[in-house]
């Protein structure tokens, strides 16, 4: 079996200046729209690719037919269906088979054809925008803010491709919180870090958990709860058994159009967080930074303008 980033480069390719000749054939935004909504398996991503480029004639196959030339099994069919909102194989293709003739027949939606780099921005620009819709009531992540801003330590926990989130934050958050803890190395080294931290009075872990998901961050919440630390989780929007372990979720979407994921809606949520932490105590958070900006100069850490 491949591994979900052979997987989605097989589904992603991008050739450099044109355009490949199948992806000529592509059919309209509503194939698009139609698959990128549900959060689909490496597998799902191929068969879903499958039909985009070759719609004309896969709209026709029968789930055998399908199966083999994507090289998956027919229960993966079945369940690619269902996972994009039909009850079966028999009514997606009735789907495919109506949007086919209408590609045949010049119908709507062609002049609306994007090449893999513009979808992969029009499906973060989505989740920005479900995102937009969670911050409607942003009382939930006011009252986490003010949680993480009176934690001390506060402890910063991500691992593995989860890191880039957990330093961004961690980096900030410093200039702002007295004693931040990050921890992106697992196992027993996590486990003394979050086990110092609520010895030294810690009350609160922030973690972030992007597919893969690992058995580490898994674990490490556990040994957190279990200490007595409370968590707070920034993930993606398939939770998986994560959520069940923090005391608090924020989900938002990912970008999966290309080999690795992207995080734009994970990033502005972060800095979200941030933004509560400081609105928690603002006149720490003046002083502090007011500070730093006085070593900063004289250190000459930043260029000037």
């Amino acid at each position: 079996m491949p591994s979900p980033q052979q997987a989605r480069a097989q589904a992603s390719a991008i050739t450099s200046g044109k355009t490949a000749p199948e992806a000529e054939a592509a059919p309209t935004s509503r194939l698009r729209e139609l698959f990128d909504r549900p959060r689909l398996s490496p597998g799902q991503r191929r068969i879903a690719q499958y039909l985009i480029e070759h719609i004309t004639e896969a709209a026709f196959l029968s789930i055998t037919e399908l199966a083999d030339r994507v090289g998956v099994s027919q229960p993966s069919v079945t369940r690619f269906a269902a996972a994009v909102g039909f009850s079966g194989y028999p009514a997606l293709r009735e789907r495919l088979q109506s949007i086919a003739l209408s590609t045949l027949a010049g119908g709507p939606g062609e002049e609306d054809r994007a090449n893999e780099l513009q979808a992969a921005v029009d499906a973060e620009i989505e989740n920005l925008e479900n995102l937009r819709r969670d911050f409607a009531d942003p009382d939930r992540v006011i009252r986490v803010g003010r949680e993480l801003s009176r934690s001390t330590p506060l402890t910063v926990l991500g691992l593995r491709i989860s890191e880039s989130l957990a330093e961004y934050f961690g980096y900030a958050a410093r200039r702002i919180h007295p004693d931040v803890r990050l921890v992106t190395r697992g196992g027993s080294v996590a486990y003394d870090a979050l086990l110092q931290a609520r010895e030294a009075g810690g009350s609160w872990v922030l973690a972030f958990a992007m597919p893969r998901h690992s058995q580490e961050t898994l674990q490490a919440i556990r040994v957190a709860r279990g200490a007595g630390l409370k968590v707070a989780l920034v993930t993606d929007l398939t939770l998986a058994p994560l959520a069940e372990e923090a005391d608090v979720a924020f989900a938002t979407g990912t970008g999966s159009r290309l080999v690795f994921d992207s995080y734009a809606a994970a990033g502005v949520l972060t800095s979200a967080l941030l933004q509560a932490m400081t609105d928690a105590d603002p006149e720490r958070t003046q002083a502090r930074l007011e500070k730093y900006e006085q070593l900063s100069d004289q250190h000459q850490f930043f260029l000037k303008d």
